[in-house]
């Protein structure tokens, strides 16, 4: 790439000038992004972005250096690939990323990187992978058991619907490592395993939850760019300033001072058995994904004729309804639990460190939350280093609430059941906001 470069003579840009090209405006909508100095023409290219082309346009007018660093295994690899979208650079009067941005803290945060890489902490524990993927195999053989052994009465059924729902749960975890890169040193490696987890063990497709994750990962709880928080405000208003925006404008799409109610009715209960279910089909069919729904296929194909023969049709159906159940409560109340109490807003494009620690929190450390949210108590650890196997969180923790304390920061950690209560109040909090800009702004 540096040959390509030296080769011909780049052209110089102000930040003015790339935080024109963000996409938005009158055609032709441009979008340019800064790597590392390096200007970048995405237009075209975002289209055939192997990450999907929201999550890397959501960058396009900005600096992208700590996301490319964040996301990326092989970035050697991935620089030979951006050599043609290659532009420009930035004028010698230019600071490296925008002047908006806290100098310093970028600054400390890329030494903190450079720390985290020394220490071995992006290395990943094979063994506890495999261990993982065993535990979860053999709850599953032990759910189909315990109705072959004891009989389809009431309390088998149910002993076995926990233990698939836990199988579930469990392999939303572990798909989620994969899906991260986490695991293996080669991307494709990551991928391949991934599509195995997610798509026979689960019956979702790897290419969905890509598409929405990654943006989640890119612009938390940034409305319009974080798809996760896309619920408002057609079901709920979230945050306190959109939520005053939404009462301002006089919308009024749900009853949201009584939101917090009935969340527990839409929310964790319905998320997967009334929405996700039946949507990843319609997603892999309309955008011709047939390997993921090859593996989605296998998952059903397994778990129906595994149980058929035990159970009939109506048992079969009913066991995996209540499986999807809770999942479903087990997936909102864990991924919920970091991101809807904190701050969500528009994109503000503030520094890396600054957009994870604003948008999440962590849940206490314990064996049984370590294991119950898949080290997703761990979240503010997991946003910073995306890439970073879970088992090595708690290591860098001390690292993080350092640099927090150093710029003054919050670092929230909570107990997991008050995490579980914050949701609610948020929720009933930003309602009664949105109810008071409603009447009376």
């Amino acid at each position: 790439m540096e040959d390509s470069e030296a080769g011909r003579a780049l052209r110089r840009f102000t930040w003015e000038e790339i935080g024109q090209r963000s996409g938005r405006g009158p055609p032709p909508q441009e979008r340019w992004l800064v790597i590392e100095r390096k200007v970048y023409d995405i237009s075209h290219f975002c289209r055939r972005h192997p990450g999907g082309s929201r999550v890397i346009s959501h960058y396009a007018g900005q600096d992208a250096t700590d996301p490319f660093i964040a996301f990326h295994l092989d970035k050697a690899l991935v620089r030979k690939y951006m050599s043609p979208l290659l532009i420009g650079e930035l004028a010698p009067d230019q600071p490296s990323f925008e002047p908006s941005k806290n100098k310093r803290l970028v600054e400390d945060f890329r030494e903190l990187r450079a720390t985290v890489e020394k220490m071995g902490l992006l290395k990943p524990n094979h063994t506890f992978f495999i261990l993982y993927l065993c535990h979860i195999l053999v709850l599953d053989v032990a759910a189909w058991l315990t109705i072959w052994y004891f009989g389809a009465s009431t309390v088998p059924f149910l002993f076995s619907a926990v233990l698939l729902g836990t199988v579930q749960a469990q392999a939303g975890w572990l798909q989620h490592d994969f899906g991260h890169l986490s695991v293996f040193s080669k991307s494709r490696w990551n991928h391949w395993v991934h599509k195995f987890v997610i798509g026979h063990l689960k019956g979702a497709p790897a290419s969905w939850w890509n598409h929405l994750h990654f943006q989640h990962h890119a612009k938390p709880n940034c409305f319009r760019k974080d798809p996760d928080v896309n619920m408002h405000p057609l079901f709920f208003a979230l945050g306190k300033t959109l939520s005053v925006e939404l009462g301002v404008q006089k919308k009024k799409f749900m009853p949201y001072n009584h939101q917090h109610k009935y969340f527990f009715i839409i929310g964790p209960p319905a998320l997967v058995p009334l929405y996700f279910q039946w949507y990843i089909f319609y997603f892999v069919v309309q955008r011709k994904q047939w390997v993921d729904l090859a593996w989605m296929l296998t998952f059903y194909i397994r778990f129906f004729f595994t149980y058929l023969p035990l159970l009939g049709v109506k048992g079969t159906l009913g066991l995996h309804l209540l499986v999807r159940f809770i999942e479903s409560n087990w997936f909102v109340w864990i991924t919920q639990m970091n991101h809807i109490p904190m701050h969500i807003d528009y994109d503000k494009n503030v520094d890396w460190f600054a957009t994870q620690l604003q948008a999440t929190c962590n849940v206490h450390q314990s064996l049984f939350n370590d294991w119950f949210s898949g080290h997703l108590n761990f979240q503010i650890e997991h946003h910073l280093f995306p890439t970073m196997p879970r088992h090595n969180y708690w290591k860098v923790a001390p690292l993080v609430k350092s640099l927090c304390a150093k710029h003054g920061i919050e670092y929230q950690c909570k107990p997991l059941l008050t995490a579980f209560a914050d949701i609610v109040h948020s929720l009933k909090d930003s309602g009664e906001l949105w109810l008071d800009a409603y009447l009376h702004k």
